[in-house]
């Protein structure tokens, strides 16, 4: 890497600090980038249109390698995401960080979803099975689950939203 050139860089921060990193930073003069996606708030009496950070925890910054201390000294950032062994910030291609704009940019419905790996024992959290756990037993290709639920010791499975479980942990 080239000490004047400018490259891209993946921040983590603090958890739903995202929006607030990304407006210290605008106030440095640092180019900075934070795709975000509209989705819906579910609340207990109705749902809403909200902003979320497509990559929850990071947003992506323009420096060159003399501003890497002013990123990390910046209020809410953990870290830049990099080699752990020699310290040294991993660079994202332009090309990448282009097609995440363009991606952003066009109206094209964008489905962030939960990773979520087969396996994983999940809860519903909404619908008409809110409060059934179960196991995570198959991932379809439309962001839909098939959840194995336990009930009488006896396996039934019913697809459901992959927005409407949880992990449990």
């Amino acid at each position: 890497m080239e000490k004047n050139v400018a490259y891209w860089f993946a921040v983590h921060t603090r958890s739903r600090h995202e929006k607030q990193v990304d407006s210290f930073l605008r106030e440095k003069n640092i180019s900075s980038f934070l795709p975000l996606v509209k989705t819906i708030s579910r609340r207990r009496d109705r749902k809403k249109f909200i902003d979320v950070p497509l990559f929850p925890g990071y947003l992506f910054v323009n420096i060159t390698l003399d501003n890497l201390y002013e990123i990390k000294s910046t209020r809410g950032v953990v870290r830049i995401i990099g080699n752990e062994d020699d310290f040294i910030p991993s660079p994202i291609p332009d090309a990448e960080i282009n097609n995440l704009k363009t991606l952003i940019n066009s109206n094209v419905a964008i489905d962030p979803y939960k990773y979520l790996q087969k396996g994983t024992k999940v809860r519903v959290v909404s619908g008409p099975l809110i409060g059934l756990e179960g196991l995570l037993v198959k991932r379809k290709t439309n962001y839909r689950v098939v959840v194995s639920i336990d009930i009488l010791q006896k396996s039934t499975s019913a697809e459901i939203s992959i927005a409407d479980i949880e992990s449990i942990d």
